[in-house]
């Protein structure tokens, strides 16, 4: 393990995450560790945990959530999916399962405290960190109430940080209840986008 000083080298970090099977018990699937990253990337994205389309498919946000965040971001898949441009970094990097009530389980709590300090530190060009969900925002902006709450109050996290919903087809109703997301949030988080691609 390294200090902030002399971090390791991200491929280490990587290779030692993508092995990770602490919670091989709790996972339906068995463990898949889903992150993407490269040590030119500019822009951070910690977001909740992989669905089945992703982890069917070996990559991260590989489902309509991806597509609308693509949207949110203006950018394209090639853009996302990018290394050297955008590192994805989820709360849990496998398959959570599901809930009996519907929807997935909420990330497993061992990864971020095991590896998103390492691989973070692993990370030196990143100017920007997006923080998508409800998961990712209890994690890293604590003491807000709501999701809710930590998004509307984006004006606190800027220049370096955006705290966003997550794009899945429940936000739709969301969006429509708070039109200054739309109305002000996403011009502000596709200029930030495009400062920090350069």
């Amino acid at each position: 393990m390294s200090t902030d000083r002399n971090p390791e080298p991200l491929a280490q970090v990587l290779r030692e995450a993508r092995a990770c099977t602490v919670c091989a018990a709790h996972l339906p699937l068995g463990p898949l560790p889903l992150m993407h990253a490269g040590a030119g990337a500019r822009i951070l994205i910690i977001s909740q945990a992989p669905g089945t389309k992703a982890h069917n498919s070996d990559l991260s946000f590989n489902d309509p959530s991806g597509d609308r965040l693509c949207d949110w971001l203006g950018v394209d898949r090639e853009t996302f999916y990018d290394p050297d441009r955008l590192a994805l970094l989820p709360m849990g990097f496998c398959y959570p399962g599901r809930l009996k009530s519907g929807g997935d389980k909420p990330p497993r709590p061992e990864c971020a405290p095991l590896w998103h300090d390492r691989i973070r530190a692993a990370l030196p060009e990143v100017t920007l960190t997006l923080f998508v969900g409800s998961h990712a925002i209890r994690h890293y902006l604590p003491g807000y109430r709501t999701m809710t709450a930590a998004v509307a109050d984006w004006r606190a996290h800027a220049p370096d940080a955006l705290p966003l919903p997550h794009p899945s087809w429940r936000t739709n109703a969301w969006e429509r209840k708070n039109p200054w997301f739309t109305n002000e949030v996403l011009p502000e988080l596709r200029t930030k986008m495009r400062e920090a691609l350069g």
